[in-house]
């Protein structure tokens, strides 16, 4: 699992890597917390799960992305040390598909930490594909 953070005109851009789907969604949610925070303190607030649920793949992604930048809203905490436990896809009787994702965090006081505001994830220039070595990347570009 890995991501770098890249500079994006007046935003900034993750992009990222992993082994399995899990893995991926997990980077890019580790580029946002890095995009969000220089250092991030190694312990610290609570763990906390989360499930998102939505129509594609690429729309999951961006879900599970917005999930978390509206919990660092709601609980005034930075969303850290990300796992993506399952991604699920199910197809209905009509063959519309639900995907799915269980995950959890650990969510660090904003009153303990430098925190930048990173408004929203964008789907400008959103990709999300198998690479030729059978893992996954991501690229996503977040609103800042």
């Amino acid at each position: 699992m890995r991501f770098e953070l890249r500079d994006h005109t007046a935003d900034i851009a993750v992009s990222a890597t992993g082994d399995t789907l899990e893995a991926t969604f997990a980077a890019v949610a580790g580029g946002l917390a890095a995009a969000s925070c220089d250092e991030i303190p190694s312990d610290g607030g609570e763990r906390f799960s989360l499930s998102v649920t939505a129509e594609g793949r690429e729309a999951l992604l961006f879900d599970y992305l917005d999930e978390l930048i509206y919990l660092r809203d709601v609980r005034a905490e930075l969303p850290v040390d990300h796992r993506v436990d399952s991604i699920d896809v199910v197809e209905s009787a009509d063959g519309t598909e639900e995907w799915s994702l269980e995950a959890s965090a650990r969510g660090v006081p904003l009153s303990e930490i430098d925190a930048r505001e990173v408004k929203a994830v964008t789907y400008s220039e959103m990709r999300l594909e198998r690479t030729d070595d059978g893992s996954w990347g991501a690229y996503v570009v977040f609103d800042v």
